[in-house]
């Protein structure tokens, strides 16, 4: 049975075989995810889906934490794998810069190759979804616009207001910076906000513009309209399973059997499950076997 350690040996403690990257394909796959809503649904399709479509059995550690977490327990075998999106890999692990128009298939390409050369992991096939930034305003500001450019350009007359989280002001490539010198942006002012407050401020018209994630059920809930990067400003952030390499030597089925997936899962879906449990708190494992069933990948 693996054991999530982080690097942490105790004085005493006797190592038992099976845990960590020593296991075999008896031991259980050990799923990982971030601590946010779907982030909870998607280790649970992922090992469900698993479960019932192989011989392996799973063990969840969803809600481990941050890229900055899974990262590296993705790397030293605590976790067998996890969801992560292509964008975030090529930009917070790989720190390579984005280029304007990237494709999804050269992005994946990139972390891909990254990946399995610094890591020891490869990116799978995608999942069918993004999610990635819009930037977005409330349906009762008055504003028409369906692209950034649109937005750029009442900006310049209306005086618009932009709220953000703090590190979003920080980031090199693809933060505020960077997206007011692509678009021409005018803000009368920036704000700072915690995620969770910055769906408030803009209905509230507190600010007028966020970046939001597009499958965030916020932006429903909120009442929200959202806007296409019409210049292709941010990288792709295309959902993937990623899996050490080791993993699929030692569970020689797995790829196979996870390429079930590629492709199964629409914007419109994911939204649809983050709603579930946001709004009507459901609980994320539910949610995930329904979808499956729902979609026909597992038997009732």
């Amino acid at each position: 049975m693996k054991k999530i350690a982080f690097g942490i040996l105790l004085a005493g403690t006797t190592v038992i075989a099976g845990c960590g990257s020593g296991g075999d394909a008896s031991d259980p796959l050990v799923i990982g995810g971030k601590p946010w809503t779907e982030q909870y649904i998607l280790p649970h399709i992922l090992g469900q889906y698993i479960e019932a479509n192989s011989e392996y059995t799973v063990e969840y550690e969803d809600g481990l934490g941050e890229v900055s977490i899974l990262t590296p327990a993705l790397e030293q075998g605590d976790i067998d794998m996890y969801v992560e999106y292509t964008g975030t890999g090529l930009k917070d692990v790989l720190k390579e810069e984005s280029v304007p128009g990237q494709s999804s298939e050269e992005v994946l390409e990139i972390v891909r190759a990254g990946y399995e050369e610094e890591l020891g992991a490869t990116w799978l096939e995608p999942l069918g979804f993004e999610n990635g930034y819009t930037l977005a305003y409330s349906k009762d500001s008055g504003y028409e616009a369906e692209t950034y450019s649109d937005l750029a350009e009442i900006s310049q007359s209306e005086g618009m207001r932009f709220g953000a989280p703090h590190p979003f002001y920080e980031r090199q490539g693809d933060g505020y910076d960077d997206l007011v010198a692509i678009y021409p942006f005018e803000f009368s002012a920036t704000e700072s906000f915690d995620p969770a407050i910055m769906y408030e401020a803009v209905q509230s018209g507190e600010v007028d513009v966020i970046p939001a994630f597009t499958t965030d059920s916020r932006i429903e809930l909120f009442d929200l309209e959202t806007t296409e990067d019409d210049l292709s400003f941010f990288p792709k952030y295309d959902a993937v399973p990623v899996v050490r390499m080791e993993t699929l030597e030692e569970y020689p089925e797995l790829e196979e059997v996870l390429g079930g997936l590629a492709g199964q899962i629409s914007e419109e879906e994911m939204l649809a499950m983050n709603s579930r449990i946001d709004v009507d708190q459901e609980a994320a494992s539910d949610v995930a076997r329904e979808f499956l069933i729902e979609k026909g990948l597992i038997e009732e």
